[in-house]
């Protein structure tokens, strides 16, 4: 006799179990990649803080420049890098990129062991590593739909992001133990050798002919495209990337979702906590609670994802309504932070912002990933990125200004609002709802 309806006591846990042993393992070159990349993750966040830490000794302009020199530098550029990824292949524009930073933090400790931490260094090193992410991140973006199976995509990602997030929260910490141990010039020494690390990671990895970017695969699947076809510029390669993406239905609507979280989300601990936090007059340990519950949340729903993967449980949630539940999610945190009469409830709000944003994070991510066309991998990766980065800054100076006028608790409840906008309009979208 066959059962209908729920099953019987027992049997989810007995289903859940068998999907994860049947769920076969991650590949091995990803995962070998995986470690390389967050390991440099790890170099580069204590670097940060090493180069903030240096330009703040000559003044709050100076470190505010340092920054918007890497953020200016990285968006300029970050649509032709992802072109170049498309027609040149991820793995080789990553080995460029690492190169060129190994060869530079070498050099950076070499200056600054020399002539200590002078601004014109700081700018310089900013503007490298700017223009090298323009180039890396689109290519870095891309890798795991290259290396892993298109169902596995949601799990290989959530990992990615739980180790990310890891990274970040242990950077400053390293960061400050190195730079109290030798300065600048030790702190660059260590990432230098994460990127000498991740390069050998590179060359190792299976790729039996590096040569053939994404979209000479795709012409090869296909058929089209001959020896004596002629590569566009790569300006108007990278317009073709944001004219796929933009006249693509759930790409654009998934683009723009992700907008709507950068400029609303990511503010809030950043920026708006360290304000409530002083306004409220609880302390500097406060706001850093605030931030760490942030940290937190985002690295468990990161590991959940990875150990649950797209396909956990009987009926699992789609890719789009996911994402549109974790910006639900994370707007209650937001709207919980923002009347918060006390700290401990600014960290609980702080948690729950983080385990949305990172549900919102691990669902759109293979999302947008897993819609990208092979020809266009990169572009779509770079265009993403640059969307985020726009919607960041412009939402950043505006909520900073608002608070100045108004205090911290009316942007961040304007946060909230249009936090749980964007969610409550992705589920309402049938474009996304599908997916």
């Amino acid at each position: 006799m066959t059962t209908t309806g729920s099953l019987a006591p027992g049997a989810d846990a007995d289903a859940a179990d068998s999907a994860a042993a049947a769920r076969p393992a991650l590949p091995a070159p990803y995962l070998r990649w995986l470690a390389g990349a967050q390991l440099g993750a790890l170099g580069d966040a204590a670097l940060a803080f090493a180069l903030g830490w240096a330009a703040a000794a000559h003044g709050g302009a100076a470190a505010g420049l340092v920054l918007t020199v890497i953020t200016v530098a990285r968006t300029l550029l970050v649509l032709v890098g992802g072109a170049v990824a498309d027609r040149l292949g991820a793995r080789r524009v990553m080995l460029a990129g690492d190169a060129v930073m190994l060869a530079a933090t070498l050099a950076l400790a070499a200056a600054a062991g020399v002539l200590g931490t002078p601004l014109r260094l700081l700018l310089l090193a900013a503007l490298v590593i700017g223009v090298v992410d323009a180039f890396y991140l689109p290519a870095s973006g891309s890798m795991p739909r290259l290396l892993v199976d298109a169902g596995q995509l949601p799990r290989a990602l959530a990992l990615r992001q739980a180790g990310g997030q890891l990274a970040a929260l242990l950077g400053a910490p390293l960061g400050g133990a190195l730079v109290a141990a030798g300065g600048l010039p030790a702190t660059a020494l260590v990432d230098a050798a994460s990127f000498a690390v991740l390069l050998l990671v590179l060359l190792l990895l299976p790729v039996s002919d590096p040569r053939l970017a994404p979209a000479a695969r795709a012409r090869a699947r296909t058929g089209t495209g001959t020896g004596t076809d002629r590569p566009a510029g790569l300006l108007r390669e990278a317009a073709a990337g944001v004219r796929l993406a933009t006249g693509d239905r759930l790409l654009r609507a998934a683009l723009l979702l992700a907008g709507a979280a950068a400029g609303a989300v990511l503010p809030v601990v950043a920026l708006l906590g360290p304000l409530l936090a002083r306004a409220a007059g609880w302390g500097a340990g406060a706001a850093g609670l605030v931030a760490g519950a942030q940290g937190a949340g985002v690295l468990a729903a990161a590991v959940l994802l990875a150990r649950r993967g797209a396909g956990a449980g009987r009926r699992p949630l789609g890719a789009g309504t996911g994402a549109a539940a974790g910006l639900c999610a994370a707007a209650a945190g937001i709207a919980l932070l923002a009347a918060a009469p006390v700290p401990a409830a600014a960290v609980f709000g702080g948690l729950l912002t983080g385990a949305g944003s990172g549900l919102f994070a691990g669902r759109l991510g293979p999302l947008v990933l897993g819609a990208a066309p092979d020809t266009h991998l990169s572009r779509v990766q770079a265009l993403l990125t640059l969307v985020q980065s726009a919607a960041l800054v412009l939402s950043t100076g505006a909520l900073g200004l608002l608070a100045d006028a108004a205090g911290p608790r009316v942007p961040i409840a304007l946060c909230a609002l249009a936090t749980g906008a964007a969610g409550v309009l992705a589920l309402a979208s049938p474009v996304l709802r599908r997916a």
